[in-house]
């Protein structure tokens, strides 16, 4: 991000002598230094410094989807996609079209390369494909406007009526991107949940998670929540499922945590394998 433009100090309309500001006894006189001349050499901190919060967070925003388009452009395996990139809340947001699943799990792994971000809601779809998403718990606000929104509630955004903690009504391998913003601290049965996400959501998909972190006063403020969250939370879900006999694996494709926050962006594993160590160790270690 560059540096604002230095502010022009105009020129000083006279310089103060001591003669002319100084009404002193000639014997006190020599011994008195002329006045120092004051210039607003830090006019530009000062500026800077007056910018609210909103718009330093825009600014870093802003930086780092120009740096992911830059890393795009000059990467000769992306450089031929037409992809439409913005990020929001260090949260990128990546729609466009790829040639095949390789070079989809090849761009998603280049956009969670880049440093500063918290998650990566990319909706890539190969040729002839139309995607399908789903926002679990979503209210009256859903995350993308066309997505399926669940919820137990009837509320204007709602377009299944279902209860979060019983079997989704959804066929296998139904959906290619699934949203959870703010909802996994709500329910009682998470492994349930997870597994339920694990059957709909394509092997090819990705589960978007978002939910307070327990230290944040978010996490106990809302007497509806019913579970503490943190990024280790994930770890759990995404171990061999040898030492979790009854819960299906998942991949971690990015891990984040701030203050507030806890960010997964996690995908299902449903050929028989696993996480790879380096994965484990990568987002959790």
């Amino acid at each position: 991000m560059s540096s604002p433009a230095p502010t022009e100090i105009p020129p000083t309309s006279e310089r103060l002598t001591p003669n002319s500001q100084l009404q002193v006894r000639e014997p006190f006189a020599r011994s008195i230094p002329p006045a120092p001349v004051s210039t607003p050499t830090h006019e530009p901190r000062m500026a800077a410094t007056a910018m609210s919060t909103a718009s330093w967070l825009r600014l870093r925003d802003d930086a780092l989807a120009a740096e992911l388009r830059d890393r795009l452009v000059h990467d000769t395996r992306t450089a031929h996609l037409a992809l439409d990139v913005r990020v929001d809340g260090a949260v990128a947001h990546v729609e466009g079209n790829v040639a095949s699943a390789d070079e989809r799990r090849l761009l998603r792994t280049l956009l969670r390369r880049q440093a500063g971000l918290l998650a990566v809601w990319d909706l890539l779809r190969l040729p002839g494909e139309r995607l399908c998403a789903a926002d679990i718990g979503c209210g009256d606000t859903k995350q993308i406007p066309w997505a399926m929104g669940i919820d137990c509630n009837p509320d204007p955004g709602v377009d299944v009526v279902a209860d979060l903690e019983g079997r989704l009504p959804l066929d296998d391998h139904a959906l290619d991107n699934v949203f959870a913003v703010h909802v996994l601290e709500h329910i009682a049965d998470l492994l349930g949940l997870m597994r339920e996400l694990h059957r709909v959501i394509k092997p090819t998909g990705v589960l978007h998670v978002l939910c307070p972190f327990w230290r944040h006063v978010n996490a106990v403020a809302d007497p509806t929540h019913v579970r503490f969250m943190d990024a280790q939370t994930f770890k759990y879900f995404c171990l061999p499922k040898a030492t979790r006999p009854n819960v299906p694996p998942w991949r971690p494709l990015l891990i984040a945590q701030t203050d507030d926050t806890v960010y997964a962006d996690l995908q299902p594993i449903k050929d028989g394998a696993t996480a790879s160590p380096s994965e484990i160790a990568r987002w959790f270690y």
